[in-house]
């Protein structure tokens, strides 16, 4: 049995755990990454939106990313039949970036790990936390294990859990809870898009709405390939026989609009399905750890704003334990807790509108108010803590309001 002793423990290699480690190994702290897949490793997450580029700013991450030369995402479109609606990152409310990535996340979180490991960052691939102890000051024992079955015990002032759809303080410490999101599940692969069409048509993200909670997200990437997926509810999902793929080929049989591209198409691997999508937990925090991203919260993928989260709760997270350790006086409640569920909350809102058909209302009604567009624009590129924005602050009840004015206009117009 191994024994190393860190000033910070960072579970999961993703975006996450990458801001909070070239954060802190920045400001000199010894740092132990433990991620439980060798990388590259394929994720989904695929589609980023211009709030996350802040985080790499932040820390440096940005130059080592624009080397890949991903697909630039400028926007993104949604169709619901003949009716298209456009979103443009650069006519957004709040200032900000005003463009991200299309990416394999694959290819992006290699890129970044490569990065870390340049600066001097110990990142142990293919480490599996199986059990974490807390004493009563908060600092930890984690135990990882190696694929051969050796035991490392890593003791740490804090850990960060950014593990992602691996959750894994949350299994630990008991912390998960039901989502106040709908049951909803996906169904995805990549293919190799040999129609993909000449022009801004071909790169695009487009969101194929097939009916009010099932849609079609189509994300290409630079190099070729496009991930396809179909999100609906659980139930309607399992509804097609078959194995996943055959499920996956008869669902693209409902985009008029898709169908011909990826007819008969090789997929480059075996469909893959996650269930009941939506994610939540009793608490972001406790004495000696800190949850972020996908291991906290997630939504749905909808509005790609999985990836923002995880960088925005890990950028936080990493500068609280900072000023913590520093002497410094930290409400956790109040900087970390209710600063995250705010953003959480509002995206909750334009998810769950989604869903009940109100937002759609919205973004396909044939007269839109530029000024109004902006402003969703801006929720949507991941400005959801700019107060000033209308629908930020009143996201609770502007949505069902326009929805219903939207209403009025075309009955008065039929």
């Amino acid at each position: 049995m191994n024994n190393e002793i860190v000033d910070i423990l960072i579970i999961g290699a993703g975006p996450s755990g990458s801001v909070a480690a070239a954060y802190l190994h920045d400001k000199g702290y010894s740092i132990k990454v433990v991620e439980k897949n060798k990388f590259p490793r394929f994720v989904i997450g695929e589609s980023l939106i211009p709030r996350c580029m802040e985080h790499f700013e932040a820390v440096g991450l940005v130059s080592c990313l624009k080397e890949k030369n991903f697909e630039i995402k400028e926007g993104a479109r949604f169709m619901q039949g003949d009716v298209v609606c456009e979103f443009d990152f650069s006519k957004k409310y709040t200032e900000g970036w005003n463009w991200t990535w299309q990416v394999p996340r694959a290819d992006f979180d290699k890129a970044l790990t490569d990065e870390l490991e340049g600066r001097g960052v110990d990142i142990a691939f293919e480490s599996e936390v199986i059990a974490v102890e807390f004493d009563e000051d908060g600092r930890s024992i984690t135990t990882a294990r190696s694929p051969e079955g050796e035991v490392t015990r890593i003791s740490a002032q804090y850990i960060i859990d950014s593990s992602g759809f691996g959750r894994v303080l949350p299994r630990l410490l008991d912390l998960d809870k039901p989502s106040d999101i709908p049951k909803h599940s996906s169904i995805f692969t990549h293919v190799k898009d040999v129609r993909r069409p000449e022009g801004w048509d071909g790169h695009r993200i487009t969101f194929d709405i097939v009916s009010t909670s099932t849609w079609l997200w189509v994300i290409p990437f630079s190099n070729g390939v496009t991930s396809i997926g179909y999100v609906g509810p659980t139930e309607y999902l399992e509804s097609f026989e078959g194995s996943n793929e055959e499920r996956l080929r008869k669902l693209m049989e409902l985009s008029t609009y898709y169908v011909d591209r990826f007819k008969d198409l090789p997929y480059e691997f075996e469909p893959r399905m996650i269930k009941n999508i939506a994610k939540s937990v009793k608490k972001l925090y406790g004495k000696g750890f800190v949850l972020t991203g996908n291991s906290a919260e997630f939504l749905d993928p909808v509005f790609s704003s999985g990836v923002t989260f995880a960088t925005e709760s890990a950028h936080l997270a990493a500068q609280l334990i900072h000023k913590e350790l520093q002497n410094e006086p930290v409400n956790w409640d109040v900087d970390y807790t209710q600063y995250i569920l705010e953003g959480v909350t509002v995206f909750s809102t334009y998810v769950q509108e989604w869903y009940t058909g109100n937002l759609q209302k919205i973004f396909f009604n044939k007269t839109q108010n530029q000024e109004i567009k902006s402003q969703i624009c801006a929720v949507l590129a991941g400005y959801v803590w700019d107060q000033s924005n209308p629908f930020v602050k009143n996201h609770h009840r502007l949505v069902k309001a326009l929805a219903h004015l939207t209403d009025m206009e075309n009955e008065t117009v039929g």
